[in-house]
């Protein structure tokens, strides 16, 4: 069947090819129609998706389009005193994105775009559509664009493109920020349709497969942000606004939209493997792991497409003086994409002021290092407090076992076990003890703690911050110094302290484990917060033996070192 309905069309299409001639001598010809109109007709607007209603109606069948289409590839290049990015006009798409006021790991100025992933899974500023076909053909085509060559900001630039389907129009306009309007239109066959514009395939500066693990998508309406991380996102899911923004960040740079309209905002997300080196510094491409890179396309779903796009860095006071008149109950800007974690409210004041004690001594590495000193100061009454109850409450832990021996031979439920509890809870107030004076002070350290290893975290300010032999405080110590430093200061404020309610075999064991495991957990680190973590237990040793030297310190260890040698006996 298919054979012969293959014959019939080659056989119809050969009838009319040879009869053309004969069609065209013995039949009238319908009188051309005056130039003007013909040109009218023949060439509509590029917003326009369909012939004007008049040529419809005289016409039986379609009217052909006049198309708009590039002869070949060319390039124009927006500068302005923060980025150079380079469009070419297949696809009216980004080529380069360089941030010059950021370097990558080689020193060079930073590409924004990822090279490999974009090669294979589209370039920034490229369209999403639900129909593969008919994305690959709009990325694909070659746009007529306004300007080429090099321009300045503030400057605008238009891709257009139109066959006998399809109108497309794609507008970009640059001024001295970070921030680009992007406008997008799409019509197949005079119907608009969804064509979102997206930042496809993660950062350039991703480069070992570590630091894919930093990247997440991110969203805000008003005072609620989410941010997924790569295990919750799904390729190709659509996530409806409203949005204020959303896009794709990684730990130190971010790419995103910000619709015009965030009610009709939609999200695209998107989630494809990648295979990178293992050692980022010297790749081998028979040595790759296999990671996943995000991006996101972000959109209006029932309209055309007007929002703003910011690509650059995720640093606090840039983001700050970008307005996002769209959000409610928030600060109006895009200070939520740096994420200070959990105790944000400790740790963004804790970063305004190492920034600010940064502004006098000029090196990150020393502001670190004057602000965890004050820090530990400021904290040194509670440590005080909590290293005297732990103190006073090994000094009465034999008498506590002493009871608890004298009532171990009744059950839970026995109610003379409550007499037990009255017992001790008796010895502890005789002796100026609180069951929580040893591990409140701690409570009360352990947000500072988390916060400060939030910010560290989120400081793009740390990223290829020089500090004596470190060349970078966002990465881990090349050299490891700080990581064995902590190993060694925790063992010695282990060994320092007093444990004598311990049993000394426990003791042994906690004197080194503790610090071999924290010395494994800070191995890769990065070495900002190894300093801080580093110096904090070089402070704490010098608290210890200020401790050590008291009455009740020296009591203490006479006590610890009585207990070891009964044990021995």
């Amino acid at each position: 069947m298919e054979r012969r309905l293959l014959l019939v069309f080659a056989l119809t299409f050969l009838v009319i090819i040879v009869f053309q001639p004969l069609l065209k001598k013995y039949l009238p010809q319908a009188p051309p129609p005056p130039a003007k109109n013909e040109t009218q007709s023949s060439i509509p607007s590029a917003n326009s998706g369909s012939p004007p209603p008049a040529v419809q109606a005289r016409t039986t069948t379609p009217t052909s389009v006049a198309t708009k289409q590039a002869t070949s590839e060319s390039e124009t290049v927006i500068e302005n005193d923060l980025y150079r990015i380079t469009f070419t006009n297949r696809g009216g798409q980004v080529k380069s994105w360089v941030l010059k006021k950021y370097d990558d790991d080689q020193g060079r100025p930073l590409d924004l775009i990822n090279r490999s992933a974009s090669e294979k899974y589209g370039y920034p500023l490229s369209l999403w559509t639900y129909d593969e076909t008919q994305r690959n053909k709009l990325n694909s085509a070659l746009y007529v664009a306004s300007q080429s060559g090099s321009l300045q900001a503030p400057a605008d630039i238009v891709f257009e493109y139109a066959d006998q389907d399809v109108v497309v129009r794609k507008r970009f306009s640059f001024d001295h920020t970070y921030v680009v309007r992007v406008e997008t239109s799409v019509q197949v066959k005079g119907t608009e349709i969804p064509a979102f514009p997206m930042w496809p395939a993660g950062f350039g500066d991703e480069t070992g497969a570590a630091s894919y693990h930093s990247s997440r998508i991110e969203y805000q309406y008003n005072n609620s942000t989410e941010r997924l991380d790569i295990k919750k996102v799904s390729g190709g899911n659509t996530i409806r606004g409203p949005f204020n923004w959303a896009g794709v960040v990684d730990q130190y740079f971010a790419a995103v939209f910000l619709p015009d309209n965030p009610q009709d905002a939609a999200l695209v997300t998107l989630r494809n493997p990648l295979d990178v080196p293992k050692d980022a510094r010297n790749p081998n491409p028979q040595d790759t792991t296999k990671v996943d890179v995000l991006g996101t396309a972000v959109g209006n779903i029932i309209a055309p497409t007007a929002e703003r796009a910011y690509v650059g860095p995720k640093s606090l006071s840039v983001l700050e003086s970008v307005p996002v008149p769209t959000i409610q109950g928030a600060p109006q800007d895009l200070r939520a994409l740096v994420n200070f974690g959990f105790f944000g409210v400790i740790a963004r004041p804790l970063f305004l002021w190492l920034k600010w004690t940064y502004d006098y001594v000029h090196n990150w590495g020393w502001a670190i290092v004057i602000q965890t000193l004050i820090i530990n100061l400021a904290l040194l009454p509670l440590r005080v407090s909590g290293m005297k109850s732990a103190l006073k409450m090994q000094k009465v832990q034999p008498q506590m076992n002493a009871i608890k021996d004298k009532y171990k031979k009744y059950t839970m439920r026995d109610p003379r076990k409550q007499e037990m509890n009255q017992e001790i809870a008796a010895l502890m107030k005789k002796e100026g003890v609180s069951p929580a004076g040893g591990c409140l002070p701690m409570i009360i350290q352990m947000p500072f703690l988390f916060a400060y290893y939030s910010m560290l975290g989120a400081a793009l300010d740390l990223r290829h911050a020089h500090w004596l032999w470190i060349r970078d405080l966002s990465s881990p110590d090349p050299y490891h110094i700080l990581p064995i430093g902590i190993l060694i200061t925790m063992f010695l404020t282990q060994r320092m302290t007093p444990q004598a309610g311990m049993d000394p075999s426990q003791q042994r064991m906690m004197n080194i484990m503790m610090p071999v495991m924290l010395g494994v957990i800070s191995w890769n680190l990065a070495a900002g917060l190894c300093l801080y973590w580093a110096e904090g237990n070089l402070i704490a040793i010098a608290q210890q033996t200020i401790m050590n030297r008291t009455s009740l310190g020296r009591e203490m260890r006479e006590l610890a070192l009585k207990r070891a040698r009964k044990k021995e006996k």
